[in-house]
């Protein structure tokens, strides 16, 4: 039995449910009229009231629930509203998606450190391929720069690193970003139950739900989460119109978002645009499930290891040394 409330709650809704109604509450309805009716009527009145003022809002996307509730009609009217929104803003067709997760399937990503030469390539094409805001600008990949002779210490890490080439002979460079734990805490932490991780391994949001909390960000070990502070700024030439609900459609402002694998290409057999764009090919993913494929391949025979193994998310992003 699913215990996420009909309507989003506000930040003060301990753990994220509704208070259950005290014995005879119903009594003082109309008569005639149902809890969810009332309830359902009042939403409707709140959301108008937000449209007068002014608020980003409509009574669709205020009634909406969340994405592992809705019907298929109900998916089918979701899908439908978003790309007719995002479509009319961008100037062009744009897609939404809800391609399941792949049978069988569990992703892993594998990051060759001997061969990353900390170019940031991965983290433009992963902004180009996933709608990230870009004034001011989001990025779900982080390249930290380390000092070779004291190895992966990320007390010595600097992520705004800005030589004239990479890479520099004394340092080396690694990437972070969300690393699809098999037991994150962002999920556990969620007072309203926005983000979940799907069968395939993919750790998802549902950016309609998201109240904006930040609980998420403050329990990932990672700082692999982002939130909007602003409303993005994606100008309608670079949207990329091939989007998912759960991955790269475009966002709003007040919500966290985050790496999702490129859920829109992987699950359509595709790799991660950060894979396809990396010059030197230290980026590797594939089906973990399956023991021919090239990331338990590289498991099997690399010396391999997870970033804070300790605290135990058992990550689904592996470091590793080919050389």
């Amino acid at each position: 039995m699913s215990m996420t409330p009909d309507l989003p709650c506000s930040g003060s809704c301990a753990g994220g449910g509704v208070a259950p109604p005290p014995p005879g509450a119903d009594a003082d309805l109309p008569a005639g009229v149902s809890r969810r009716e009332f309830v359902e009527a009042s939403a409707k009145m709140l959301a108008a009231v937000a449209l007068v003022s002014g608020c980003d809002t409509n009574v669709e996307e205020f009634l909406q629930k969340n994405f592992r509730e809705l019907t298929p009609e109900e998916l089918r009217q979701v899908v439908a509203r978003l790309e007719k929104k995002y479509s009319e803003a961008a100037g062009k067709p744009v897609t939404v998606t809800t391609t399941p997760p792949l049978p069988n399937t569990l992703f892993g990503y594998g990051l060759d450190l001997s061969r990353c030469v900390g170019c940031r390539r991965c983290a433009y094409a992963c902004a180009r391929e996933n709608n990230t805001s870009r004034s001011p600008q989001i990025q779900w990949i982080r390249v930290l720069e380390l000092d070779k002779e004291k190895g992966v210490d990320l007390t010595h890490a600097n992520a705004y690193y800005n030589p004239e080439t990479v890479p520099q002979e004394d340092k080396f460079y690694m990437p972070v970003a969300c690393h699809q734990c098999a037991k994150p805490p962002c999920v556990k932490v969620c007072p309203v139950k926005a983000t979940w991780q799907e069968p395939d391994g993919i750790v998802v949001i549902d950016y309609n739900w998201c109240i904006g909390c930040r609980c998420c960000m403050a329990a990932c070990p990672y700082g692999a989460r982002r939130f909007n502070w602003g409303e993005p700024d994606l100008p309608a030439a670079e949207v990329n119109p091939h989007t998912h609900y759960l991955g790269n459609r475009p966002r709003m402002k007040g919500v966290v978002e985050k790496c999702t694998f490129c859920i829109q290409r992987v699950r359509e057999g595709r790799y991660p645009a950060c894979v396809e764009i990396c010059p030197v090919g230290a980026r590797k993913f594939g089906n973990l499930l399956d023991p021919e494929s090239e990331i338990r391949v590289i498991m099997r025979q690399k010396r391999v290891f997870v970033l804070k193994e300790e605290i135990g998310t058992e990550p689904k992003f592996f470091y590793f040394y080919a050389t």
